[in-house]
């Protein structure tokens, strides 16, 4: 295929001429690629590219450009129904079905690589009290409330969940029994010592808690069990107390 212009070649001589030559192998390189060219990769020889041809394969890549788009927008939604999928539905924190799951991924990690991990149990105090004092948008209130002290005040490695009702997990990645009982506490004295408001009035919210650290071979329903057990166990000391 010829590139370059068509005009008279100036100079004459071997200097015109190897001018003339360079000029015509610059214009060459430069040039840019025509549809013969570029369909060429196909296998498709020049001869045979035809105006039917060419507007037939130059259909065909706009049609798989539409379709990869396609994809990638699928795949887009996919990864979000995922993420809505673990997501509780009150706050931006794990629903129960994505805690546990992570809970065994983390225990599994725990006792392959011995780097321990403990798990927090919440229960808040008198809830239902709000829902019937204040109604359920209250309740749904102060529910978000909760999870948003929560995740302002662990590592961004620690998972945070809610586990049903009034309930919340969270799972202290390496973590002593002793070191998450003193997160527990932090928590639990952070919620009653926090500034809750439902239109105008405000709502005084407290929390039981329980700790459990990973233990081999104990999955995550029996450390669940475990630690909602020990939260109950000092809900009723609590109770008692006061």
């Amino acid at each position: 295929m010829k590139v370059g212009g068509t005009g008279p070649v100036t100079g004459v001589g071997p200097s015109g001429a190897r001018s003339a030559e360079k000029s015509k192998r610059t214009k060459k390189v430069a040039a840019p690629a025509s549809a013969a060219d570029t369909v060429s990769i196909f296998g498709i020889p020049e001869d045979e590219m035809t105006p039917k041809v060419r507007a037939a394969i130059m259909q065909l890549m706009a049609e798989v450009d539409r379709m990869r788009a396609e994809l990638e927008r699928t795949q887009q939604k996919l990864v979000e129904l995922e993420e809505l999928a673990d997501q509780d539905p009150l706050a931006p924190i794990a629903n129960r079905r994505a805690f546990v799951r992570e809970l065994t991924r983390m225990i599994a990690f725990s006792q392959r690589y011995g780097s321990g991990g403990s798990l927090i149990y919440l229960d808040l105090n008198e809830f239902k009290n709000v829902n019937d004092n204040y109604g359920h948008a209250a309740g749904d209130a102060a529910l978000l409330h909760i999870a948003q002290i929560l995740l302002a005040n662990v590592r961004e490695s620690d998972i945070v969940g809610r586990l049903g009702g009034d309930e919340f997990g969270v799972i202290l990645v390496q973590a002593s029994e002793d070191v998450a009982h003193e997160k527990a506490e932090s928590l639990v004295r952070l919620i009653g010592e926090s500034s809750f408001e439902w239109q105008g009035k405000p709502i005084s919210l407290s929390a039981a808690f329980g700790v459990f650290a990973f233990q081999p071979g104990t999955d995550a329903g029996k450390t669940m069990a475990e630690a909602d057990r020990l939260m109950y166990a000092n809900k009723k000391g609590d109770r008692k107390k006061g």
